[in-house]
């Protein structure tokens, strides 16, 4: 788990200090020599203006004015060399720069991504994956580009705009404080406009999320999209969230474009001051030209990194937003976690109990004090209308949500005391929606291991029915298998789920509706590889088809979030009740179906 990110919410911790303690502790500190090479070459490269400024003095007065032969070389070539040494510095520190925060936006991301994946499932439920992603490319980029930005800021143009000063108050101090007599009063309109900065940078850093959720949405829904004809409405849905994005970013740039203003007409009106009180100077005979010219460069170099450091201002509000943004997510903490001194998960297939256990989701009860048991190597099935609280169970089991009260027990000992690794190791799922990543059918099937050799992985592919549609694949294994598993058919993906289960050979199967939408021939297929799957685990199957779990050992009726009966097919049908009633409906509907 990230250490926190420091809070922002008073004024004086909205500081620029306070993003790059949290920086440096977590992610710069591992590029300190780097970095510290950096900050020299851009003092080196700032300090350059404030040398071509004093060099001015002598062209005018020594090689214009004096005609000194001497002194033209000397000037010629010191100008020269400042510039060339300009050049090296600048490029170096670009690249040093573009280094360092290449690595650390990769680092930071890949820490949000593994912070993100611990929290619980219900943070998923009301976050959409858009506004994640946001979070995770978005925010960190905007954080990503104003330290560097900031830094470069301190480092170059702060140098540069305290050299360019010292070389004005070294030629007159009388000049300088007429030139920036203005300064001062930037301050309070400065501070109005960061604030609004602030609000309008976290107005857009929402809205850019929105946008992510939406094409988000689209490109996962497009089969719905096109066939319910929703092209012209996803369309304006997103091109009025473009339109907002576009008015958030104006009324960003509009407080941006404030502070610089600003401090060209400070810069004027100091630059008319020095033109009306230096020039009688120069007129009179008490200063040269070459003294005035020296000055008037130095001040008109300064009004660059000074405008720079003006818009740093801005920059700082919008990197603000997105820490706020970033904190929230990481100051965040999963509530369902592992115990201190954990107990050792079962080996071998172990028994599954259910000890009165209660959830509710908000006000919503979905279990009301269920209680059964999943015998060791038996296969028990939970059947029951929608909504009676099947797939909660299997979400409880594997501790994906918490129940307020109760205990789900594996070898009677409660769950809870399990590590949370160890004990999701004891599962292999298969759903009704086979989860395959945009892959290839090896990658899906392996999930990142590597000590599978090819025969064994053979036999698995074999077992699983997968080898054959195998040769019908332009690739065979190593083809993708697309976003979702788009390039497969509903049963190859269903097969595909099967070998990733068989090659983890885990002492529990949870089978989730996993042939409901498959059409008899796949169904067939699929049932059989079930089959081989379930033998010698404990298996407890969800399933809508009470002809596929006909001859499981147990059947759980649930219903409305309570267990109500438990037995074999035979002992519930001679018993009569909820499943008599579920079976005598589903066979008087297949014998019509089959009747048409």
């Amino acid at each position: 788990m990230p250490p926190p990110i420091p809070k922002l919410g008073s004024e004086e911790q909205q500081s620029v200090f306070v993003l790059f303690a949290w920086l440096w502790r977590d992610y710069l500190s591992k590029h300190k020599l780097l970095l510290a090479a950096s900050v020299v070459l851009m003092m080196i490269e700032g300090s350059m203006l404030a040398l071509i400024s004093r060099m001015i003095q002598p062209m005018f007065d020594d090689v214009f004015a004096a005609g000194d032969r001497g002194a033209l070389f000397y000037v010629g070539f010191a100008i020269m060399g400042i510039f060339f040494l300009r050049a090296l510095t600048s490029s170096g520190q670009r690249i040093l720069m573009a280094y360092i925060r290449q690595m650390t936006a990769a680092a930071m991301r890949k820490t949000l991504l593994r912070h993100m994946m611990s929290l619980d499932s219900g943070f998923f439920q009301v976050h959409p994956p858009g506004q994640l992603i946001e979070r995770v490319q978005g925010d960190v980029g905007v954080i990503n580009t104003v330290w560097s930005s900031l830094l470069t800021a301190v480092s170059r143009d702060l140098f540069s705009l305290i050299g360019l000063l010292a070389v004005a108050l070294w030629i007159d101090w009388q000049w300088t404080l007429i030139a920036v007599i203005g300064i001062p009063l930037l301050v309070l309109p400065s501070l109005l406009v960061q604030a609004y900065i602030r609000r309008r940078a976290r107005d857009g850093r929402e809205i850019a999320g929105r946008i992510s959720t939406r094409l988000d949405e689209v490109f996962h829904g497009i089969n719905p999209v096109k066939l319910n004809a929703l092209e012209t409405y996803q369309a304006k849905r997103y091109d009025t969230l473009i339109k907002e994005g576009i008015d958030a970013g104006m009324r960003t740039t509009y407080g941006q474009a404030a502070v610089p203003a600003l401090i060209d007409i400070m810069t004027g009106i100091g630059f008319l001051g020095v033109m009306l009180y230096g020039g009688s100077e120069i007129i009179a005979g008490e200063k040269t030209n070459g003294e005035f010219m020296a000055f008037f460069t130095a001040m008109a170099l300064a009004f660059d990194p000074l405008r720079r450091l003006g818009l740093m201002s801005g920059k700082w509000q919008m990197a603000a937003a997105s820490v706020e943004r970033l904190q929230y997510v990481l100051n965040l903490h999963p509530s369902i976690v592992s115990p201190e001194k954990p107990n050792k998960v079962p080996q071998v297939s172990p028994r599954v109990t259910f000890d009165g256990v209660s959830m509710n989701y908000g006000d919503l009860p979905v279990l009301r004090e269920a209680s059964f048991v999943a015998e060791a190597g038996k296969t028990t099935a939970l059947v029951g209308a929608s909504g009676a609280g099947k797939s909660t169970v299997f979400n409880v089991l594997t501790r994906l949500i918490e129940p307020n009260d109760g205990a789900a027990c594996i070898n009677d000992v409660a769950i809870s005391s399990y590590d949370l690794t160890d004990l999701r190791g004891l599962f292999s799922v298969v759903t009704q929606d086979a989860a395959l990543f945009d892959e290839t059918l090896r990658e899906n099937i392996l999930l990142g291991r590597d000590d599978v050799d090819e025969a064994h992985l053979q036999s698995v592919l074999d077992a699983a029915h997968v080898s054959d549609f195998l040769p019908n694949l332009p690739n065979g294994l190593d083809s993708p298998a697309g976003p979702r598993g788009s390039n497969l058919s509903g049963g190859q993906r269903q097969r595909v789920a099967i070998a990733r289960a068989l090659l983890r050979d885990t002492p529990i199967l949870l089978l989730d509706e996993a042939t409901s939408a498959l059409d008899t021939k796949s169904e067939a297929i699929v049932q059989k590889a079930l089959e081989k799957l379930s033998t010698g685990r404990t298996t407890l199957v969800i399933a809508h088809r009470l002809s596929t779990i006909r001859n499981a050992d147990s059947i759980v009726v649930m219903d409305h979030g309570r267990v109500v009966d438990q037995g074999d097919h035979d002992t519930l049908i001679a018993r009569g009740g909820i499943y008599a009633d579920l079976h005598r409906l589903q066979f008087s509907q297949e014998e019509s179906e089959n009747n048409d």
